[in-house]
């Protein structure tokens, strides 16, 4: 287990009971049960308290912890006959962004995202589920082929944001995240996203300009990092609690704002702590989403998703 640093007091009390157990093993005659019980429930409430109003920032902490489940796991467990398709048809395939067509319990989708990696090597193949333009027009062609026919678009977010580097500047990153903004607009199949982790500027907008946004419950989604928002406010990225508390980027307050429209609530201690759970509760958010779709036209679906950001700047500015 990686334990953040607001979980340092769970981890000394965690890691008594496994040293005890340990013991144990080593000589059966001694009997550490009790002992070992007692600080399971202690460790229990603990966990509850730490994560019962959890700070902004703190919440940026969970939604970056390296043992949440990740794009690939959803796929993985929750997708039929997942048929990975790769490339732009341009320049590359960029493996920061994952999709292909698979099914959600027998139901053919186009499901795409952004995987982070689960290791050093993977991470630097996906470049930490930073995208360059070839990934967000890889995006595209898979949202206009999921249109051709008649195919759903889920889409899983998490991303610190778009990769910022030279060469991804030079092939047009702004535009390819605009034009992928612009066609989860256009598009006349129901788009669903789900935020798993991060979502970061405009890099995660690209894919979460959605029919329905669902949020897991410490997930965070934001214009810009907070360390970010600290710099350039402050000139000191060190401010960046201040900066989460001021950018509203937590799932609840984004839903009171009208950003977001479903918070999927996480096993106690966060995704990283029962990951079968949180995988599960959002394979039936999406389910349940996803049927509420059934029968509606092309033109009506455009009409309603264009309607619904056209006034979530209302929304905002009254609450």
């Amino acid at each position: 287990m990686n334990y953040l640093e607001f979980e340092k007091p769970l981890a000394e009390i965690e890691g008594k009971a496994a040293e005890l157990r340990a013991m144990a093993r080593n000589t059966p005659e001694m009997d550490v049960d009790k002992e070992a019980e007692a600080l399971d429930k202690k460790a229990e409430q603990l966990l509850g308290d730490l994560y019962k109003n959890l700070a902004p920032w703190r919440k940026c902490q969970v939604a970056r912890h390296p043992d949440r489940p990740h794009c690939k796991d959803y796929i993985d467990a929750l997708f039929t006959q997942y048929t990975p398709l790769a490339g732009d048809r341009n320049f590359a395939d960029d493996h920061a962004i994952m999709g292909g067509l698979a099914r959600l319990n027998d139901r053919p989708v186009m499901v795409i995202g952004q995987e982070k990696g689960s290791d050093t090597k993977s991470r630097i193949e996906r470049n930490f589920g930073m995208a360059r333009p070839e990934g967000y027009r890889k995006a595209i062609r898979l949202m206009d082929l999921a249109a051709r026919f008649g195919l759903p678009v889920i889409t899983l977010v998490d991303t610190p944001g778009a990769y910022p580097g030279k060469g991804a500047e030079e092939r047009g990153q702004a535009e390819a995240i605009a034009r992928s903004t612009e066609k989860c607009l256009a598009v006349g199949v129901p788009v669903i996203s789900a935020i798993i982790g991060e979502g970061g500027s405009g890099g995660a907008v690209a894919l979460a300009t959605a029919d329905k946004i669902l949020m897991l419950e410490h997930s965070v989604y934001s214009v810009i990092t907070p360390e970010g928002c600290a710099s350039i406010l402050w000139k000191d990225s060190d401010k960046m609690r201040e900066a989460a508390e001021a950018m509203r980027l937590t799932a609840q307050d984004l839903l009171k704002l009208g950003v977001i429209d479903q918070i999927i609530a996480e096993p106690r201690g966060g995704a990283q702590r029962d990951r079968d759970a949180a995988i599960a509760s959002v394979g039936k958010a999406l389910e349940s989403v996803l049927a509420t779709f059934d029968g509606k036209s092309p033109a009506d679906l455009i009409a309603a998703r264009r309607r619904k950001f056209l006034d979530m700047g209302r929304k905002g500015l009254a609450a």
